[in-house]
């Protein structure tokens, strides 16, 4: 059985930078920022663009 090509590794989707970020990463760039110091709520987080 082959593996389909959306999930071969390489070529050129590999190396993209996302646009997305996981919840995880937006605390930790809201914190780094200084927007937020201490999360008490599990939803609304301020929207959030990745450092370029």
């Amino acid at each position: 059985m082959t593996q389909h090509n959306s999930f071969k590794t390489g070529g050129s989707s590999s190396g993209t930078k996302r646009n997305v970020l996981k919840r995880f990463e937006r605390v930790e760039l809201l914190k780094k920022r200084g927007t937020i110091k201490d999360i008490k709520r599990v939803t609304k987080l301020p929207k959030t663009k990745p450092d370029a």
